[in-house]
């Protein structure tokens, strides 16, 4: 294996890809038009979109039938692990600027979880300060 393999055979992971991520990915793979796909789940193109766009997610009958569609297990779908499709192959060497520019990406992305994780603690200790200040 490469060193380029090794480092983006994790390309769909839940760290290095979104849930809407790996739906597209797997749609392209498949073949698939989002107005294909949606037609064959039963809902809009722009809830494919929407999916895609990581604007919102489906239920588990539909996500079930998706997995199903797209050939692919509902846990790679969820969290990148499972059965799911290769990263897509390199046409071109990544160049070191390149390899900077994701590094950087990798550690924003590092860092907004980090604050989320941050704001959600806070927003549980206002919420329990705001709860003894009303007894």
């Amino acid at each position: 294996m490469t060193d380029l393999q090794e480092e983006t055979s994790d390309w769909f992971s839940q760290d290095a890809a979104t849930f809407g991520d790996r739906v597209a990915a797997a749609r392209e793979q498949s073949g698939l038009s989002a107005k294909e796909l949606a037609r064959r789940l039963g809902v809009r193109t722009s809830t494919i979109r929407n999916w895609e766009g990581d604007l919102s997610e489906p239920r588990a009958n539909r996500l079930s039938i998706m997995a199903g569609i797209l050939n692919v297990s509902m846990m790679w779908l969820i969290n990148g692990q499972g059965e799911g499709i290769d990263f897509p192959a390199e046409t071109s060497e990544v160049t070191p600027d390149m390899r900077a520019l994701l590094n950087e990406l990798r550690e924003m992305r590092a860092d907004m979880i980090a604050r989320a994780e941050q704001m959600a603690r806070l927003e549980k200790r206002l919420r329990q300060v705001m709860m003894e200040t009303g007894e």
